[in-house]
């Protein structure tokens, strides 16, 4: 498939998938129109690339649905100089899509292959705000906290008490939390404590951990 047709597709999935499901904010418009899903995906499923859907990068992990990520992006109110810690590198994709988006991208990956592999197909593609980590991602990474926002791209159980530690006051962590049934939660730091807000049911891979 050329680069064209993948930019049609990749244009309409922006259009019918995500601006029709009420994505508004412009800044995640703009990273999901530019940044290439197929670059992110196995070779054999790239014309599956734009499909509303997760697709599975191998180690059974997934990319997720191009929906999910954007609404995970809006939901955190990024901009450009705010800091984010990414739990779950995967295929990198989200990862392309927050450093579109801000200044600095902190992203740990427990299994080290899809971590040096995400970490070649973005450099390929010129991104040089992103720092990568191979861990554990329920320990956060608090070298460089606190962070304006974080995003967990995996479930684990209950939210892991180090990444709202991490937070900055007023920062935002999106998580999808649970078992068979997750729930996607919103925590909000201020100075007063947590504030959690459920907002969405989803399906993610669990989130692999020694925590």
């Amino acid at each position: 498939m050329s680069e064209e047709n993948f930019e049609e597709k990749r244009q309409r999935m922006v259009r019918k998938q995500i601006k029709a499901r009420g994505i508004k904010d412009t800044k995640v418009l703009a990273a999901m129109e530019k940044v290439p899903r197929h670059e992110f995906v196995p070779d054999k499923i790239r014309s599956h690339a734009y499909n509303d859907e997760p697709l599975s990068i191998g180690e059974g992990q997934t990319i997720s649905q191009p929906y999910i990520v954007a609404y995970m992006s809006e939901v955190l109110q990024l901009e450009g100089s705010k800091k984010v810690l990414e739990i779950g590198t995967g295929s990198g994709y989200q990862t392309a899509i927050l450093a579109e988006i801000v200044k600095d991208v902190y992203s740990v990956e427990i299994i080290e292959s899809l971590s040096i592999k995400s970490r070649i197909i973005l450099a390929e593609l010129g991104y040089k705000n992103i720092q990568f980590k191979v861990g554990d991602g329920s320990y956060g990474w608090k070298e460089f906290s606190p962070f304006d926002a974080i995003i967990v791209t995996a479930a684990p159980r209950v939210i892991p008490q180090p990444l709202q530690e991490q937070l900055s006051i007023g920062g935002k962590l999106i998580v999808p939390v649970g078992d068979t049934f997750q729930s996607l939660m919103l925590t909000v730091r201020s100075p007063r404590g947590f504030k959690e807000k459920k907002l969405l049911s989803v399906r993610f891979v669990p989130l692999v951990s020694h925590h």
